[in-house]
């Protein structure tokens, strides 16, 4: 009899497998010119696995648009990815929802240039989706919260990195008068 962490693992397994499908498309119909394009209609929630090392709590993203052969005959997309990522505040680390709204419309070739992956019979469009919402990460956001925040007080104040001096500016400063 399995036990209740093994039944848990097979069917984490077989949810990320499915998921996994999710993301993949058959292209031999639109190699051998069969159909025109595939249409493309993702609802898709990262998991903490897929977020790890990046700045991102949550993510989750829906993706339309189509998969088609270009004018040269090579595999293209036309994608728009909708979504919204939750990321720390700057100032006080609270959950921050960032709505994002990305466009590509590219040949797959040029795309995946960096990945090492064969797509005759089938493309996964993760590595594209992902990528792409990873350049929208933006450097800093600040809760609506945090806009009023209190950056000075009795004898303390924040210093952002353009005020940021050395405890030797001061001294040579001294030494110079």
């Amino acid at each position: 009899m399995l036990k209740k962490p093994d039944l848990v693992a097979i069917f984490l397994n077989f949810i990320y497998n499915f998921i996994g499908d999710l993301m993949n498309f058959d292209i031999r119909r639109l190699n051998s010119n069969i159909d025109d394009c595939i249409p493309v209609d993702i609802n898709y929630n990262f998991s903490k696995e897929e977020l790890d090392g990046t700045d991102m709590l949550e993510c989750s993203c829906h993706v339309t648009g189509e998969i088609y052969k270009s004018i040269t005959g090579e595999l293209a997309v036309n994608f728009s990815i909708e979504g919204i990522m939750i990321l720390p505040c700057a100032v006080t680390l609270k959950p921050v929802k960032y709505p994002f709204n990305i466009e590509i419309n590219d040949e797959i070739g040029e795309i995946l240039d960096n990945f090492d992956t064969n797509y005759t019979n089938t493309l996964d469009i993760f590595p594209i989706i992902w990528e792409n919402i990873l350049m929208e990460i933006p450097m800093r956001v600040v809760s609506e919260e945090a806009k009023d925040f209190k950056i000075e007080g009795n004898g303390w104040k924040l210093v952002t990195e353009e005020e940021h001096s050395s405890p030797f500016d001061e001294l040579k400063n001294l030494l110079d008068e």
